[in-house]
């Protein structure tokens, strides 16, 4: 989950925790946790949207996910969880719209889920790109990252502690495909690339690691080389920064 917040408007993208420990977190880091002016869901997993029933009936406010991620999330959630959330605003790839002052892009990530998305988001002069949960980058969603200010992106696993790791071979599969999640190798050659990678963020943010098959230290080592790789007209002078499970990250201001 991520808060997306301007001078007059607050998002909060996906909803994957209890209420009570997003409460919790936000107060941590000395943030209130209402009002909110919408809930953007980016896919139906459960640790994308697990407690979104909770959340949305207290926030009160429009959430914002595709037709078909709504259908799985009535489907798979608890009995009568899914259709507790009652303010919803179906939404689809391509979509621009506007939430208070944040102007939001919706586009379509591969993943192996029923009509999953990412997002950007600009508001005074900033914009943020936020997309996880996605087996390789299409030429679409290197389009978005462009030409961010922060950026924050997958890098789920490490391939030779995932080869080795717990997981059955027919999961280990599917998160190396390509509707799977994005590897450390994948992200390094997007980062080296001049041409995929503009360089431009002030932060960029390695997200949604694998507590099994990954660690902090190999994602940033990895990024750091393939960022130490892009020619001296291109290099990237911002901050890179590592996202836990555990600890909320930030806040990031600008």
């Amino acid at each position: 989950m991520t808060l997306v917040e301007s001078s007059r408007t607050r998002l909060l993208v996906d909803a994957g925790l209890s209420r009570r420990e997003t409460f919790r977190r936000l107060k941590d880091l000395g943030i209130p946790a209402e009002p909110l002016d919408g809930i953007l869901i980016s896919h139906e997993h459960s640790d994308h949207c697990g407690g979104l029933p909770v959340i949305a009936k207290h926030a009160r406010c429009p959430v914002f996910l595709t037709e078909p991620t709504h259908r799985e999330i009535c489907r798979t959630l608890p009995a009568g969880a899914g259709e507790k959330v009652e303010q919803v605003e179906h939404i689809s790839g391509g979509d621009n719209w506007t939430i208070g002052d944040i102007e939001i892009d919706a586009f379509s990530i591969p993943h192996d889920a029923a009509d999953p998305v990412g997002y950007t988001f600009r508001a005074e002069g900033v914009k943020v790109a936020l997309v996880t949960d996605l087996g390789y980058l299409p030429e679409l969603v290197k389009f978005h990252l462009r030409e961010t200010d922060c950026l924050i992106l997958e890098s789920n696993h490490d391939l030779e502690m995932l080869k080795v790791g717990p997981y059955p071979w027919s999961v280990k599969q599917r998160v190396m495909s390509r509707i799977g999640h994005l590897s450390n190798h994948i992200v390094s050659e997007f980062l080296a690339d001049p041409e995929a990678f503009d360089g431009r963020p002030q932060r960029l943010v390695l997200a949604h690691l694998s507590e099994n098959n990954n660690t902090p230290e190999l994602a940033k080592i990895s990024a750091e080389e393939a960022l130490g790789r892009r020619p001296e007209e291109s290099a990237f002078r911002g901050e890179l920064l590592v996202a836990s499970q555990r600890v909320p990250l930030g806040p990031l201001v600008y």
